[in-house]
């Protein structure tokens, strides 16, 4: 038994245990399961495709390919060793474009992760420019390898085949390798600046570092694999690389969504208080439905009869000589204001463990609204008025 499985199945089961996680965090923090977004569903389907991946591979290691080494002579092949091959050839296609799928599929989770994560931030322009490089890359690289680099299609599973393209692909490994790394490397970058510009302690900044540069594993899979395949096509290193790749990349995906489970599990604290000090986010509630009451200080403008009290407290003079002492008739006005704070019902939440831990600014579909309760009351009547105002986060 070959590193292979017992090494693929663990990674395997932590993978789907974190997916789950994932997917029972967006629950709890969206509140139902029809608030799913797009990429709760394409992280399923990349765990699919990879499941393909990792079942085919498993029965790849024990097959042969086209790919013929120097010693060998196909015209001494049997017709049993040229299907058995044929076979094995069309399992490496099959391999190959599994091996993309989720690739690909985990760049587009994270691609509309950090769309919502930098709504209304400068970042989102970059954001924007990285989702047209990995779609045209994809796109791209699939008509080289599908259309251009092996002609006729059936040459890729041909015993032997007209050209090594079709059975080493060589062209198609160094077109992957190039989009892949260069694309993991622009998506890594893009939440660094705003974890730089947090302000947290420097133990918590670490951890969300932390659980972003797990990518920078993918990007040594996507390395290694690679050079395997170049350096020892005939063996099967290149096989547990392919599968380490997609392994991680999931789990880079996957891993900061998990915060609301463990918090309730493990009974953790929020990393939102205190984590900006004073300033902008200072003023904001803590919990949702936060009622709090300002009164103004300044000084009241006594009623008549108050004044006169006082009046007549301080000089027992007759009522005729108050009456000329008292000031002309003002009307009372007392004016209560009364701010209620509450959070909109997140229904776009881009990074649970960043906007649980109050860590990254909310996406413009988390609104915080303020509602303004003016009372007027006085010698002319009261009055009562409701203003109601909604904010977004710049």
């Amino acid at each position: 038994m070959s590193i292979l499985e017992p090494e693929s199945a663990i990674w395997y089961a932590f993978c789907w245990t974190v997916v789950s996680t994932r997917l029972l965090s967006r629950r709890l923090h969206l509140g139902s399961w029809k608030e799913l977004q797009l990429d709760d569903y394409l992280i399923v389907g990349a765990m699919c495709t990879d499941t393909v991946l990792m079942a085919v591979m498993h029965i790849i290691i024990h097959t042969s390919s086209n790919l013929i080494a120097p010693t060998d002579d196909p015209s001494r092949f049997s017709a049993a060793e040229i299907n058995h091959r044929v076979y094995g050839s069309k399992l490496v296609l099959v391999v190959e474009q599994m091996q993309i799928l989720t690739v690909w599929l985990v760049k587009a989770c994270l691609l509309l992760l950090y769309n919502r994560m930098t709504a209304l931030l400068p970042q989102q322009k970059v954001v924007k420019a990285v989702v047209i490089y990995v779609a045209v890359g994809f796109v791209l690289m699939e008509i080289l390898y599908l259309g251009v680099w092996c002609r006729p299609f059936n040459q890729y599973w041909a015993v032997p085949p007209k050209s090594t393209q079709c059975s080493a692909a060589t062209n198609h490994l160094i077109t992957n390798a190039v989009l892949n790394i260069s694309s993991d490397l622009m998506i890594i970058a893009i939440p660094l600046p705003l974890l730089w510009k947090v302000k947290l302690p420097a133990k918590n900044k670490a951890i969300l570092g932390g659980v972003f540069m797990i990518g920078t594993f993918t990007i040594i899979a996507a390395a290694l694999n690679k050079y395997y395949s170049f350096t020892h096509p005939f063996g099967v290193e290149w096989t547990i690389w392919y599968l380490r790749e997609s392994y991680t990349a999931i789990l880079c995906a996957n891993l900061p969504l998990t915060w609301p489970v463990l918090q309730r599990i493990f009974n953790l604290n929020n990393w939102s208080h205190n984590s900006y000090g004073t300033g902008h986010y200072a003023t904001q509630s803590r919990s949702r439905g936060t009622h709090s009451a300002f009164k103004s200080n300044a000084p009241r403008t006594k009623l008549p009869s108050e004044a006169s009290k006082d009046r007549s407290v301080r000089r027992p003079e007759s009522q005729e000589r108050i009456a000329w002492n008292i000031e002309p008739l003002k009307i009372y006005q007392e004016t209560e204001i009364s701010v209620r704070t509450s959070s909109a019902k997140e229904l776009h939440v881009p990074l649970p463990v960043a906007l649980e831990l109050g860590v990254l600014p909310p996406s413009p579909d988390q609104q915080s609204r303020a509602s303004i309760d003016t009372k007027h009351s006085g010698s002319s009547g009261s009055v009562k008025g409701c203003v109601t105002t909604t904010c977004h986060a710049v």
